[in-house]
């Protein structure tokens, strides 16, 4: 209260402030999930290319539905195929004509090995393979991936509901408006599409073609945290499950397509592999309705073969006993008998063995999924219980059997340290130890600034923490009185951080500086131009990697 109000008589109080504004840190670990949901809205507001805030898995079931409808496969009987390979060669006559039509047999032989598909199980003396009907929506599943292993709270961008008209995704724009959209919200901290290695085109089988449309919403999703520069985009290797692939392997086919418009935008993203087997489904997840229609055939031939005709004592007829299941299961409506399709699969999962042995393959191919979701529950729990300063990585991932491909030392060499610096961050299983994350490095390996995650992850933190503080200065005096105060703020900020471990110096001098004013920072110039430059120094802390121990024999001294 100035002089100039206090004109009644009495005593009057003034509060000063003792300590200025403060730093406030931002949040470090809020992924931002964009997908297809089973509901695109809530309470009559619609959801589709909205950023909606949640904090647990009940509250994404009921704001966005639950689990998509049962994912269908469809079934091959490939023992015809494996057996082509194993014919007997031609002999007599039939050799003869087989010379003399060499060329011709050569590019069937070359037809034939295309068309060989290798078994995913064996029922009987039969070989079968599996394959999706129906397109995979993989949000759900990645959100229950994701709060598994730690996450908290989350943004997540409905791209549309359910289409099982589709037999894939085809189009990379449902994504990149949610890209668009999550330009105007400044808390998530993390990207992650786990939909994004659906866009494929099975009819190819070059990695370039195949995941032509994957590597362009990759590119697009490193573009957008490198642009925004306050997140990171976490990616997964498409077809990373399965090597050797056709052509080329899948870290190579990544490495060669996606390709940020800067390079510097490498940094704001990691990528990790390979994909993990895990239980975030269940036995009793599954059921007949994963079976496509258009494999019934197959499917009823494979149980049946279970069943061999029992013989009616009193007619010495054979007479179908639980062929009835079998028949009733992939039945539209219940027969004479009454058997519904629910009852025939309660029935045959206890009877049938090739029953329970194909239920279990397509759980395995729904438990079949890319690490990304559970890296930003990773980062969550890290960030949570030691701080965002530290790698995410020597971290057990939850929920996991086994990585889809066994990593050894050998193999992760080019992995980490590539030639092109697009380093690919490993999980791996030690015996004793589970199924660790066993890499810290971003997409920008070749850089010494910013080759590991947790340094570009503390950077992004400092950074905003202190953008958000230095927003209440905008208009004030560029003057001594001003650059004091926003120094002293910067600097007890950092005095804090680095007394959390944050960064690195045995005194506070070592691990950073902050500098403002005029000759120091700023000229008469800029001054009169309006600007205040601050340039603040810090000692992040880089993590071991390479640990050496030496050992050596010395004289026995006595």
């Amino acid at each position: 209260m100035s002089v100039t109000t206090m004109k009644t008589p009495g005593v009057y109080i003034q509060e000063l402030d003792a300590f200025g504004n403060a730093v406030v840190p931002v949040p470090t670990a809020i992924p931002a999930f964009i997908g297809y949901t089973g509901q695109t809205s809530y309470n009559g507001k619609d959801l589709v290319n909205k950023a909606v805030r949640i904090t647990s898995l009940a509250e994404f079931n009921a704001i966005f539905g639950g689990a998509p409808p049962q994912i269908q496969f469809s079934i091959a009987d490939v023992s015809a195929t494996a057996s082509a390979t194993t014919k007997p060669a031609p002999t007599g006559d039939a050799s003869k004509k087989k010379s003399a039509d060499a060329s011709k047999s050569d590019a069937s032989a070359t037809s034939s090995a295309k068309a060989i598909v290798t078994p995913d199980f064996f029922a009987g003396a039969k070989g079968y393979s599996l394959a999706t009907a129906t397109v995979n929506y993989r949000l759900y599943s990645a959100i229950r991936f994701f709060y598994e292993n730690g996450g908290g709270t989350c943004y997540v961008v409905s791209t549309g509901g359910y289409d099982y008209t589709m037999t894939g995704l085809s189009s990379t724009k449902p994504f990149t408006d949610a890209l668009t959209l999550l330009e105007k919200e400044t808390e998530p901290t993390m990207i992650v599409i786990p939909d994004a290695v659906e866009l494929m085109d099975d009819t190819e089988t070059d990695l370039a073609k195949k995941y032509a449309l994957c590597y362009t919403l990759q590119g697009e999703m490193i573009n957008h945290s490198g642009e925004l520069a306050n997140r990171v985009a976490l990616i997964d290797i498409p077809g990373g499950y399965s090597e050797p692939l056709v052509g080329t392997t899948s870290v190579e086919g990544f490495r060669n397509a996606v390709e940020p418009t800067l390079q510097k935008f490498n940094s704001y993203a990691a990528a990790y592999y390979p994909w993990l087997h895990t239980t975030v489904n269940q036995l009793t997840d599954v059921s007949y309705k994963n079976i496509a229609p258009s494999s019934y055939t197959v499917a009823k031939a494979m149980l049946t073969a279970d069943f061999p005709n029992v013989i009616d004592p009193s007619t010495k007829n054979s007479v179908p006993n639980p062929v009835k299941y079998v028949n009733a299961l992939f039945a539209a409506k219940p027969g004479a008998d009454g058997i519904t399709q629910d009852k025939a699969d309660s029935v045959l999962k206890n009877l049938s063995p090739s029953y329970k042995l194909l239920l279990k393959h397509i759980l395995e191919k729904l438990n079949l999924m890319p690490p990304s979701a559970a890296m930003a529950g990773i980062y969550t729990t890290v960030d949570n219980n030691e701080g965002v300063w530290i790698a995410p990585a020597n971290v057990g991932v939850q929920g996991v059997v086994a990585p889809a491909i066994k990593i050894d030392f050998k193999a992760q060499e080019d992995l980490n340290m590539p030639l092109d610096g697009k380093s690919v961050c490993a999980i791996r299983s030690f015996p004793g130890k589970g199924i660790l994350v066993w890499g810290a490095r971003t997409l920008d390996g070749n850089s010494n600034d910013w080759r590991y995650i947790n340094v570009r992850r503390t950077l992004i933190y400092i950074e905003q923490s202190v953008k958000e503080a230095a927003g209440a200065y905008v208009f004030a005096p560029n003057d001594a009185n001003t650059w004091v105060t926003v120094k002293s703020m910067i600097s007890n900020f950092l005095l804090g951080l680095w007394n959390q471990g944050g960064l690195v110096g045995p005194k506070p001098a070592d691990a950073f500086s902050v500098s403002v004013g005029l000759g120091s920072t700023m000229t008469a110039d800029d001054i009169l131009n309006g600007r205040m430059i601050v340039a603040v120094k810090v000692a992040v802390s880089h993590p071991a990697e390479f640990i050496e121990i030496t050992f050596q024999q010395e004289m026995q001294k006595g």
